[in-house]
């Protein structure tokens, strides 16, 4: 489980095919980011599992699953990638609860400066949409965010300069794939308002429409 508050940014150093898997070399820019062999770091919001390291540089396998949920599936050599370790369960919750599951990729729609901040507005597939709301959380990138605006094809974020600087959002253009997670307090409020799981009456409203229902 991550937090979704990145820790460092990295580059992809190799990257192969290996049968229906994809093995990445990953150097971090930071020297101090350790892990344990086996440990998990969220790479651009996937979990991924430590398999090895040399010196700075680290190896993970991102087998077909991942690779067809996510943008490493189309993963370069030398492309930058936001990087954050496991949470620690004493620690800090400073973002909101990301498992590294990653549900979707959207693109980079549009981008327009507001008060010294950047709304980003991203597409989200259509079985997503359901689970986006005003104020609420998703990850972009592994990056915990609170969405600003949403309609069903879309939501808009306001990235603030720390967070542009510290992450890759800074490199990123409209076009651009990104990975998106949904928060899972949204799938599991859903999935309550659907008759025990059933497709009940509640079963294609949005996340918004649903905590309208509740009394949000």
């Amino acid at each position: 489980m991550f937090t979704g508050i990145i820790e460092t940014l990295g580059t992809i150093a190799d990257s192969r095919r290996e049968g229906s898997s994809i093995v990445l070399s990953v150097e971090p820019d930071r020297k101090d980011f350790t892990v344990t062999i086996g440990g998990s770091v969220a790479v651009d919001g996937a979990c991924l599992t430590l398999e090895s390291q040399t010196g700075n540089r680290m190896r993970f396998s991102a087998v077909a699953e991942t690779l067809d949920r996510t943008t490493l599936g189309s993963i370069r050599t030398g492309r930058r990638v936001n990087l954050e370790r496991a949470a620690l369960v004493d620690g800090r919750l400073d973002g909101h609860l990301v498992y590294g599951h990653v549900d979707g990729v959207g693109s980079i729609q549009r981008d327009r400066e507001m008060n010294g901040s950047l709304m980003r507005t991203i597409s989200v597939p259509k079985e997503l949409s359901r689970f986006m709301a005003y104020k609420g959380s998703v990850s972009i990138d592994g990056i915990s965010l609170t969405i600003a605006q949403c309609d069903v094809t879309s939501i808009t974020i306001s990235f603030i300069p720390h967070t542009l600087s510290a992450t890759t959002m800074v490199h990123k253009r409209p076009g651009d794939p990104v990975n998106i997670e949904c928060d899972i307090i949204a799938r599991y409020l859903h999935r309550l308002l659907q008759k025990g799981g059933t497709a009940g009456p509640t079963a294609n409203l949005s996340l918004q429409a649903l905590m309208e229902r509740v009394g949000f």
